[in-house]
């Protein structure tokens, strides 16, 4: 089973700021989401831990899995460039970051950001076959790793794919 997991809380998601690859620490309150959810999955045995390099998904993956953690760059958030630390709700009137050809701002292009995830869980379907595999990463890639497993919305709005911080998703790699 691959159990998928957005990081948690930091005080830029507080904030309502856009992240991106900007390395923000875990709040207070994400250490406590963490530590919550590493409860929850203290019975399960994980064969492989992933993490994305940036500090608040690997603090989060410590904090659950007290064993190896890879970090792979392929499941670090997209690269937001000038839109770094604005907020979503202005960042959202820039920039339709669903576009493929939208790069404007340094924004990192939609199919370099895809294919970067699909290839990373191509991987993992073929090497951990039957294994259960904890993967930490951060909101942009949870919800093109649903598009890859579940597919394309069906309305079109990914932001419909979006969870919580610290929320799980399992997909089956049997």
């Amino acid at each position: 089973m691959i159990y998928l997991v957005r990081h948690g809380q930091t005080d830029w998601n507080l904030a309502g700021k856009n992240q991106g690859r900007t390395d923000i620490p875990l709040n207070a309150t994400g250490i406590e989401q963490a530590r919550q959810l590493a409860e929850k999955l203290k019975d399960i045995h994980f064969d492989c831990v992933f993490s994305s390099p940036l500090r608040r998904a690997a603090t989060t993956a410590q904090i659950i899995h007290n064993g190896a953690i890879i970090c792979d760059e392929r499941i670090i958030e997209r690269c937001n460039g000038e839109l770094e630390g604005e907020l979503n709700t202005r960042v959202r009137e820039l920039i339709d970051f669903s576009d493929p050809t939208d790069t404007r701002y340094e924004v990192e292009p939609l199919p370099v950001f895809r294919k970067r995830i699909n290839e990373f869980w191509d991987m993992v379907l073929t090497e951990y076959v039957g294994k259960n595999i904890l993967v930490v990463t951060h909101a942009g890639v949870v919800i093109y790793s649903q598009a890859y497993f579940k597919g394309e919305p069906t309305d079109g709005d990914y932001r419909s794919y979006k969870i919580a911080n610290c929320e799980v998703l399992q997909f089956d790699n049997t």
